[in-house]
């Protein structure tokens, strides 16, 4: 077996008609697949198979396109720790690969495999048959290295399910291809998402948005001063989540039972110190503190949530697009920590607190920097993804 795959399908059935044939795609362990192992990278689900397909599955499929596998990935797909997405991309075992967001780690993971990653609009693509952990701000990533897979994916997924009743009624965004012309495209640069970059990194960021000032796009400055309080809006209101979330592993239905429990009580205290690693216990030991401790504090941050929303709003009426620094700068050892996972995700977790569309741009070949990331109002996902075709296709000379 593939050391990135965690499990490799070993079906040969045709897939269907439709305008993903031929397009293999690997998806993470906690998107139900009948059938598939579901462990989501936890001992909590050790053993789960899926009853049924998830409605992304099922809508893929419908297109034609086959899954190839699921790849080995995080705890419950928090921080990028253990996690092997962007593998089978990068060893061509697959086309595109399904990766949770839940603070960026779809685009910190295209970053690393050198390929396009993009986080859809909140509320765009259904939840359901996801084993989910920070319901508010979670969904499915894309990684491809062509944006036309993204968006041909999208396509398929994207719309309303009566099984996933978190899904507002709204008119779904037109997947067909889209010009851009830059001189009406103007894109704004965030002045506070520059403070605290690594030495180096600003200089990298500012090189990278010279490609943007060659395509012809007008640049503008903009000031959102509390951009530092997205991250730590996140980590109060997602651990609090988390906390709720895991409740139901309590061993009685699947996952490891813990030995020499005395009463029900001690089993199902004993096995949930046993089903989850050190990361995700930290996690929820703080949102069961903001829960029950410190109710005022997640209240507050509830309350940020919805300014730095306003706020957010606010920037991407006066500009078509935002561009933001493509950082993964974390030291190794830092990641194992809650402090340094979020130090990993300072820069993307923004989208998922607003539930914005973004998107991760790999650097040209020979390129002195990471790439970049766009982002849009919500619901401009498929103007988004447009915006990275010309990029790209300006890369190759094109129009």
């Amino acid at each position: 077996m593939d050391s990135f795959f965690f499990y490799r399908n070993p079906e040969t059935a045709a897939p269907g008609a439709g305008h993903l044939q031929g397009l293999k795609i690997a998806i993470q362990p906690n998107i139900s697949v009948a059938g598939w192992p579901t462990e989501a990278g936890s001992n909590a689900l050790v053993n789960f198979t899926a009853l049924e397909d998830a409605t992304i599955v099922q809508r893929l499929r419908q297109a034609g396109a086959s899954l190839c596998g699921s790849t080995r990935m995080s705890e419950f797909g928090f921080g990028l720790q253990d996690s092997r997405a962007g593998d089978a991309l990068r060893q061509k075992a697959a086309d595109a690969e399904l990766v949770i967001d839940l603070m960026g780690e779809s685009r910190l993971a295209a970053l690393r495999a050198a390929v396009c990653g993009f986080k859809p609009s909140y509320g765009l693509v259904s939840r359901f048959g996801l084993v989910g952990l920070i319901p508010s701000m979670e969904c499915c990533g894309v990684l491809s290295g062509s944006l036309k897979n993204i968006r041909d994916i999208m396509k398929a997924v994207a719309g309303p399910d009566e099984l996933d009743f978190s899904l507002p009624d709204e008119k779904v965004p037109d997947f067909s291809p889209l010009k851009i012309d830059p001189k009406k495209t103007t894109i704004g640069i965030v002045t506070e998402a520059l403070g605290g970059l690594p030495a180096g990194q600003e200089k990298m960021f500012r090189a990278s948005i010279d490609e943007l000032k060659k395509a012809g796009f007008p640049l503008r400055e903009m000031s959102l001063p509390d951009f530092p309080l997205f991250s730590i809006a996140h980590k109060i209101i997602g651990s609090v989540e988390a906390s709720c979330c895991a409740g139901r592993y309590d061993s009685v239905r699947y996952g490891q039972r813990a030995a020499g429990a005395k009463n029900w009580n001690e089993m199902y205290l004993l096995s949930r110190g046993a089903a989850f690693g050190l990361l995700l216990k930290g996690y929820l030991f703080q949102g069961a503190f903001f829960q029950f401790e410190r109710y005022d504090a997640y209240k507050d941050a509830c309350r940020i949530r919805a300014r730095l929303l306003a706020e957010m709003q606010r920037l991407t009426a006066q500009a078509n697009f935002l561009v933001f620094p493509a950082v993964d700068c974390a030291p190794s050892g830092a990641a194992a920590s809650l402090d340094g996972t979020y130090a990993q995700f300072a820069w993307t977790s923004f989208a998922n607190v607003t539930g914005q569309p973004a998107l991760y741009l790999p650097p040209a070949p020979g390129a002195a920097h990471p790439g970049l990331q766009l982002a849009g109002p919500r619901l401009s996902d498929a103007r988004l993804l447009a915006l990275g075709e010309h990029l790209l296709n300006m890369r190759r000379g094109g129009k």
